[in-house]
């Protein structure tokens, strides 16, 4: 145990937490249920390419314009979750709205 002085004068005591040890298995053999986390939402974005620009580029930009992307037409385009690409997979038509078919998961990276 220590005795650390505080801003205003009068010392403060200062102890370690004492944590019991967890034993491996206590919260059930499987592990706890993630069954509350199946309904937590986050944003999915399909990228389909990335161009590097300068300002001077982005100002000329207008109704009509084409911009080239890094891409070509027959790679996958990444399906990123969160900012961690998760997959890749082609872009296909659902009732008049795009969509991605998934032809691959990625691992992630470690």
């Amino acid at each position: 145990m220590a005795k650390a002085k505080g801003p205003s004068g009068p010392s403060t005591e200062v102890k370690a937490v004492d944590f019991p040890e967890l034993a491996r298995g206590q919260a059930g053999e499987s592990g706890p249920s993630l069954d509350h986390l199946t309904e937590v939402k986050f944003e999915a974005e399909a990228i389909l390419g990335r161009t590097v620009m300068s300002v001077g580029e982005i100002l000329k930009l207008g109704a009509g314009s084409v911009i080239e992307l890094n891409r070509q037409i027959v790679e996958p385009v990444d399906l990123v979750i969160q900012g961690v690409k998760v997959a890749a997979g082609e872009v296909v038509v659902v009732d008049d709205c795009f969509a991605i078919r998934i032809k691959e998961i990625v691992q992630p990276v470690r």
